[in-house]
């Protein structure tokens, strides 16, 4: 007869080359821990999904159907596209997306061109008086939008600037400056310094070091700043109300408040059916871009 050994501390109906799996036993806290984090998620996902949902039914409906039925009542027939139809054709939301368009893809190049290269200057090299520029960009975020509207129309109407697309560029660059200037610098501020001496060294250039070395390393951090200022240029409203009131560069937000009648009266299906097509493209593009937010959000976390 031969003795079964086992390895100390392994049970004898273990089998060799196999990990050993422990099973936690399921304590009244950890049970209650898991409710509590169930109970948390279900909450958030319902604040942000029902909400959609909603919408989405709205718009589906007709306007006697909002009138004369209560507003989480369900549509009668959920194939009824007319009311995006009424939103596309009489409502021009495709002109209203197009000057949005035009109004936040060249203020969002301007804004991640000159933030980056910025935040490459004011962290990477070493000149007199960098801490006081970065201060000023700091000063920047705290300005609120609304005292500087007056100014900027003042200034805008004595250069004839008024009735074009400029003064929404120009505007949304100014404000969109400070805070991608100061989150870029952030960014760079973990990329280690001995990369940087390295390629001077060798002899790169200071374009060379940053469109080679620097610019690389933050991309992420990159689509995450552009992604942030995207969100800001194109759902908002006081600036484009105050620059787009009347003419033909009016946003898509702007391009909303048409729908509303006179003496107030609104149509409520072509309305939804308008914030529906605003709210699907912009989602759709940030789960596109999901993956690369995230990188960037946790860039410049930990110094390398």
């Amino acid at each position: 007869m031969t003795a079964t050994t086992t390895a100390p501390g392994r049970p004898a109906s273990a089998k060799p080359g196999r990990p050993l799996r422990i099973r936690r036993r399921m304590t009244p806290r950890r049970a209650g821990s898991i409710v509590l984090k169930t109970l948390v998620i279900g909450f958030l996902l319902a604040i942000t999904v029902l909400p959609l949902i909603w919408l989405l039914l709205g718009s589906l409906k007709t306007q006697n159907e909002w009138l004369n039925s209560p507003s989480w009542a369900l549509p009668e027939n959920f194939l009824n596209f007319e009311n995006y139809q009424v939103a596309w054709v009489d409502g021009d939301i495709g002109r209203y997306i197009l000057n949005s368009a035009l109004a936040t893809f060249p203020s969002l190049a301007l804004i991640v061109v000159l933030g980056v290269a910025a935040g490459f200057a004011l962290e990477v090299l070493v000149w007199r008086g960098r801490g006081g520029v970065l201060l000023l960009f700091l000063a920047g975020i705290m300005v609120p939008g609304q005292m500087i509207l007056l100014p900027l129309f003042s200034a805008y109407f004595q250069t004839h600037l008024t009735g074009t697309i400029w003064p929404l560029i120009l505007t949304y660059t100014a404000t969109g400056l400070p805070l991608t200037v100061f989150m870029m610098a952030t960014y760079f501020r973990a990329v280690p310094r001995e990369i940087f001496e390295a390629a001077a060294i060798d002899g790169a250039s200071i374009y060379r070091s940053f469109l080679s070395i620097g610019f690389p390393m933050v991309r992420n951090a990159v689509f995450t700043v552009a992604l942030v200022q995207f969100f800001f240029i194109w759902n908002d409203l006081l600036i484009a109300l105050t620059f787009t009131s009347v003419g033909d560069f009016q946003t898509i937000q702007v391009g909303l408040l048409n729908f509303t009648g006179q003496f107030g009266q609104v149509q409520y299906g072509p309305t939804f059916a308008a914030i529906c097509i605003n709210v699907v493209g912009i989602l759709v593009l940030y789960l596109f871009l999901n993956q690369r937010v995230m990188r960037g959000l946790t860039a410049g976390s930990v110094k390398g």
